[in-house]
């Protein structure tokens, strides 16, 4: 089985749906498109004929930073953080065996927006504890083949410690694939080089992203292209070391040149993972094939688990049929990783596809049946990464805050109020979500815990917990290594719905005795309320290192609901630096593009806002980049001019000062 098929009928049909009519390349629009693209490129030589509407042909060899017009709002700017891994949540999850690599398809290749976009619904990828690669998917033979990522996806996943891989996709004839591309792509200059692969090392670096998953599918080559696509992918890998970034190999082109799926490690593509950080072995595997490949991998002096082997689950999800004992098998050692392809299933499959459905549906593909990693349910037909992954956490520093962003909602809520009543997707502004949704320790019913959009503290959504309290109950919430200090707080934003609550802040200062064990917790109340309201806890009494925190709930009298808006542990209260140079840098109608300087000291991202002649504030949009497109904007109550504020907005969610700008209607 390969990959290409689906690939191409999935661009296909997103270039046929493309979210906003663009120019073709060969042909300008009466209106000039100034919404920002991910962007994509053929390796040098174009198609031929003229490209489909809303479609750009570009070339990757004539790619320069300084002219990338969309350079700044594609541009990741959050760094890859490092993570730890706690004591796992139950006794089947292991460390150093097994890691779990998603193959994704967030949108087509062609009019992808580079900043979200105007609906809830999008795969807003949340439980990034148990990934350790995020492959960019996508690309075609009538739009492009080379796919930089989205820079919100890059922000989110570096804010959960996940490296992200642009995609080289080279599809077979029968898909529109040529030859030629294959060798654009290994052509070799005067000297030996491979000046593609310095342009890709460049593209990786200018765009914040961490290397490329190289998938060559065009048959008909030969040892001697073979051979250049080995010389290609050491030089692209030795030149992306050097800037922190790795390749992945696909296993389909052969060391004769020809294209043949292998399912396996072994002398017909041994010399490509040589040449490469790992590989992503082809669905055909069997158990013996991969424990053969384990043990080929470790005989080249390499990890067997830089082996990925694929589990297609684009069609079937969780009903997806998998040998799950031939690749981590619950009483031995992990024999290679798991290369997940299109896990967006739990989005795509849905009849309607509002932003909760789509969380159960996420929450049941990566936690499991039960919903609790610390109660796997080991008996289901499908194997979750939660029963044999241990999660990770980036939680290692003050200030840290969340306020359970997951990156789209229905609307957008500050303080509380909705300042925004447009569904919105937007990763870059996903919080640092909790690793193990959801551990529950009680001794009576288990409440239901989940995020919720119909209301919020803060961006788009909050976490309810609901169901009968007939025992106390403990909400584990963040693994953490944060520093305690004589004015070390947390703060909670929480919100009684119906019945009544007494709250009770977890703080653990130990790890967990063992594997699936519970924190070793100290209970301190937290003053209770009408509304949202939020109370600060001092923890003065406690030394050493904050290892966990979470809630303890204690319900008395009936049902409830409660909400948990925010949480904050900081030693001081900070404000952010503000940006300066508000501009509108570009104008087409109601469509603008703004630019800016970004603030001096650390921002976690910037919220712009429109003043309305009445004095009311209306959200635009966020984003971690330093340049934002607004689109369809008309004047309100016979205003001459639009008034814009922008704000830097710090971990702890304080704002700056605002910086001003107006548009002349």
């Amino acid at each position: 089985m390969n990959l290409s098929r689906r690939t191409v009928l999935l661009a296909g049909a997103g270039a046929a749906a493309g979210l906003v009519p663009g120019v073709s390349g060969t042909a300008a629009a009466a209106a000039r498109d100034l919404q920002p693209y991910a962007s994509y490129w053929y390796p040098d030589s174009l198609p031929a004929g003229t490209p489909g509407a809303g479609i750009t042909w570009r070339s990757l060899a004539s790619w320069r930073a300084d002219t990338d017009a969309d350079l700044a709002f594609n541009a990741s700017a959050v760094p890859l953080a490092d993570r730890f891994t706690p004591v796992p949540a139950n006794t089947t999850a292991r460390s150093g065996q097994a890691r779990v690599q998603s193959l994704v398809s967030f949108g087509p290749t062609a009019q992808n927006p580079s900043q979200g976009a105007a609906t809830a619904d999008y795969y807003a990828l949340t439980h990034w504890s148990y990934l350790d690669e995020l492959v960019f998917w996508g690309g075609s033979s009538g739009e492009g083949l080379i796919l930089a990522p989205n820079a919100p996806i890059v922000d989110a996943a570096h804010r959960h410690g996940v490296p992200v891989l642009g995609n080289v996709f080279l599809p077979p004839a029968a898909y529109g694939g040529q030859l030629r591309w294959t060798r654009d792509l290994v052509r070799k200059d005067a000297e030996g080089r491979y000046p593609l692969a310095a342009q890709l090392v460049a593209v990786a670096g200018a765009y914040g992203f961490d290397g490329w998953f190289v998938n060559a599918e065009t048959g008909g080559g030969d040892p001697a292209l073979a051979t250049d696509m080995l010389g290609f992918l050491g030089e692209l890998k030795a030149l992306g070391a050097a800037r922190g970034q790795r390749v992945t190999w696909y296993d389909a082109m052969t060391v004769n040149g020809s294209v043949s799926w292998q399912g396996a490690l072994n002398d017909r593509n041994k010399a490509f993972f040589q040449a490469a950080d790992s590989l992503f072995l082809d669905f055909r595997w069997t158990s013996g094939a991969l424990a053969t490949s384990g043990t080929t991998a470790e005989q080249l002096g390499r990890d067997r688990y830089a082996l990925w082997a694929g589990v297609d689950v684009e069609a079937n999800g969780t009903d997806a049929s998998v040998n799950w004992d031939a690749v981590v098998p619950a009483t031995k050692a992990h024999v290679t990783s798991i290369g997940y392809y299109r896990p967006e299933w739990t989005r795509n499959h849905l009849p309607g596809r509002g932003p909760g459905d789509f969380h159960a549906a996420d929450d049941a593909f990566w936690t499991g049946a039960s919903l609790d990693p610390a109660r796997p349910d080991t008996t289901a037909r499908w194997r979750a990464p939660a029963l044999f992954v241990a999660d990770r956490s980036t939680v290692t520093s003050l200030p840290f805050a969340t306020v359970f962003n997951t990156g789209h909602g229905l609307k957008w809520y500050e303080g509380g109020e909705a300042t925004g009543d447009t569904a919105w997707n937007h990763l870059g502004l996903q919080d640092r979500l909790p690793s193990r949704r959801w551990v529950v320790r009680t001794g009576g019913r288990r409440p239901s815990v989940t995020f919720d959009f119909a209301d919020a503290w803060r961006g788009g959504s909050s976490v309810l917990v609901s169901g009968d309290l007939d025992a106390p109950a403990t909400l584990d919430l963040y693994a953490t290594r944060l520093p305690l200090g004589e004015d070390t707080v947390v703060e909670l934003t929480h919100r009684t719905d119906a019945g009544q609550v007494s709250l009770e802040l977890a703080v653990a200062t130990d790890d967990p005795a063992a594997p699936g064990a519970a924190p070793p917790y100290t209970h301190l109340p937290v003053s209770s309320g009408s509304g949202w309201q939020t109370s600060t806890v001092s923890l003065s009494g406690l030394t050493g290192t904050v290892r966990a925190l979470g809630v303890r709930l204690t319900g008395t009298g009936g049902p409830v609901r409660w909400r948990l808006g925010g949480l904050a542990v900081r030693n001081a209260a900070e404000t952010p630096d503000a940006p300066t140079g508000l501009r509108v840098t570009d104008a087409e109608g109601g469509d603008l593009r703004l630019g800016w300087q970004p603030a001096p000291g650390p921002v976690r991202h910037y919220e712009l806002h429109r003043i309305l002649p009445d004095g009311t504030r209306r959200f635009l949009g966020g984003t971690c980049q330093r340049a934002f497109h607004i689109a369809g904007l008309t004047p309100e109550q016979a205003e001459a001019a639009a008034r814009f504020e922008l704000r830097s907005v710090g971990e702890l969610f304080s704002v700056s000062t605002p910086a001003t700008t107006t548009h002349t209607w």
